[in-house]
């Protein structure tokens, strides 16, 4: 049996312990209720994310390339994508998850000219990851559903260099086949010298602060069950 103290005031207007007793029994049924509590709130998180749309991406179906205008030239190159998972509510388009870029496989098949973006300027070692964290996504869900195109804006967190930016990127969604894949298509420009990242200009060379980033990619999405 649990012993707890109380405070009791005296003849003298002090106070002095008292001990209240609980039975097993009281202290079970609070126990019960807390436990009740506890699952309630479980439940109800698993019921939300239950009705989420969930969109998984195919690594080994994914292209990210990107372009920096140049003086003399144009510098092509690529990134491979390490994993991608993001879920949104139908209803709100109240989104979530994740899509990481592997900055380390960041390629301009130029040996000396990607020694310098991994080294001064993506500081890959240190920064491996490039991540974007949707938050939102508005457009007509109800196309999609339908399995037809439909042309999304997908808001979220972009990290680049171990800092946040809030972006919106415009997302072309197409059906390509029965089973729940899509094809997912983005295009959108990365202001890198604003955000901090350095310049890699030289006397000769100029080189724009903005790249042009592109995604295409082979999407699987899962719509939440229907409710019976």
């Amino acid at each position: 049996m649990l012993l707890i103290p109380r405070r009791r005031a005296s003849a003298r207007g002090l106070s002095s312990p008292t001990t209240t007793h609980y039975s097993p029994i009281t202290l079970f049924r609070a126990a019960a209720r807390i436990c009740a509590l506890v699952a309630l709130i479980l439940a109800s998180i698993h019921a939300t994310r239950a009705q989420d749309t969930v969109v998984n991406f195919d690594p080994t179906a994914t292209q990210v390339t990107f372009t920096l205008a140049a003086t003399l030239h144009t510098v092509h190159g690529g990134f491979k994508l390490k994993t991608g998972q993001m879920h949104f509510d139908p209803a709100t388009g109240k989104a979530g998850g994740v899509v990481i870029l592997d900055a380390t496989s960041a390629n301009t098949d130029n040996s000396s000219r990607d020694q310098k973006m991994h080294g001064e300027i993506l500081e890959s070692a240190k920064f491996p990851e490039i991540t974007f964290i949707p938050t939102q996504v508005t457009g007509p869900l109800a196309d999609l559903f339908a399995r037809k195109s439909a042309q999304l804006q997908v808001a979220g967190i972009f990290r680049l260099h171990g800092q946040d930016h809030p972006m919106t990127i415009p997302v072309a969604v197409s059906p390509i086949a029965a089973n729940g894949q899509f094809q997912a298509e983005t295009k959108f420009d990365v202001p890198y010298v604003k955000w901090g990242l350095k310049n890699p200009s030289t006397f000769v060379l100029r080189v724009g602060d903005t790249v042009n980033l592109e995604i295409h990619s082979t999407v699987q999405i899962s719509r939440p069950a229907a409710k019976n």
